[in-house]
């Protein structure tokens, strides 16, 4: 005999039978903690290398106001700054050269190391003849050969360009090089049982896993533009509306305008940390959805 209402019975059943966190309303997931302002990682990156700047600051104010010692030999941060500002038109202008110089050859060093650089990769022979030469090119101070690049290059702008380039030419080339080579074995191997093309393979297999060592090369060669440039505008000696910080500091020191010459310093030391913090910015962005090296929060 059947019962009267089985689909009644079957659904009295079913809730039976269902778990008690089933038919208990759902509840609320609990907030995640709130992390303190200064215990953030980004935040402290920037905190405590403030708070040291201003300790070493305030004591290069102490010792100088309390020994008394003059402005021609060290000059205390306040007239530094007071100089910067009153002296900004001419420091300013000739900070715009040295920084057009620094980006026009971190450009060119960078074009030329990547460009470099897949070459080597294509054949170990190829980079067992030519790396030595990058390297000797490394070792060799740029000051010794920046007067005759002055000379075989008549224009003064593409000369400093060229010694800045060549400074900064190097970890272009051994960081690319390097992450060109580390591809994981068998990822080569699959591409190699795919018969995939060598341009397939570069593009596809290679660049990416050069991206971390290409930026990191990056950063190096950022600063290493900025020291090039610096010291091509030395030798050159240019004056003028074309001078740059360098021309700055050497008359300053003929001059014995010692602020100046600190004020012209603190402008180079300034760019120095802009480029390096615009490398660690592009890095973050390029790498900070996939790679260790910014994904972790250690």
């Amino acid at each position: 005999m059947s019962t009267p209402f089985p689909s009644a019975s079957v659904a009295t059943a079913t809730e039976r039978s269902a778990p008690q966190s089933a038919r208990a309303p759902a509840r609320a997931r609990p907030a995640a903690p709130r992390v303190p302002l200064m215990a953030q990682p980004r935040v402290q990156r920037v905190v405590y290398p403030v708070l040291v700047g201003l300790v070493l600051i305030a004591l290069w104010q102490g010792v100088v106001t309390a020994m008394e010692l003059p402005a021609y030999l060290v000059p205390s941060p306040l007239l530094m700054l007071k100089t910067l500002f009153t002296d900004w038109a001419a420091l300013g202008a000739s900070l715009w050269v040295t920084v057009k110089i620094t980006v026009l050859a971190f450009v060119v060093a960078t074009v030329a190391g990547v460009l470099i650089s897949f070459v080597f990769v294509q054949s170990k022979r190829i980079e067992t003849a030519l790396f030595p030469y990058a390297v000797l090119l490394q070792v060799t101070p740029i000051v010794a050969v920046a007067p005759l690049i002055i000379i075989w290059v008549k224009d003064p702008t593409a000369s400093m360009v060229i010694c800045a380039a060549l400074v900064a030419l190097f970890p272009i080339i051994s960081n690319t090089t390097l992450g060109l080579r580390s591809v994981e074995p068998d990822l080569q191997s699959y591409f190699m049982l795919n018969r995939a093309t060598r341009l397939q393979t570069l593009l596809r297999l290679r660049i990416p896993s050069a991206l971390p060592y290409f930026f990191g090369g990056l950063r190096i060669s950022s600063g290493l533009a900025l020291i090039g440039a610096v010291v091509a505008e030395f030798v050159a000696g240019t004056g003028g509306q074309g001078a740059g910080l360098a021309y700055q500091i050497l008359q300053a020191g003929f001059q014995l305008n010692i602020p100046r010459m600190f004020a012209a310093l603190l402008l180079i030391s300034l760019t120095g940390v802009a480029l390096f913090v615009l490398m660690a910015w592009l890095t973050r962005v390029a790498l900070g959805s996939w790679h260790a090296s910014e994904t972790s929060h250690d």
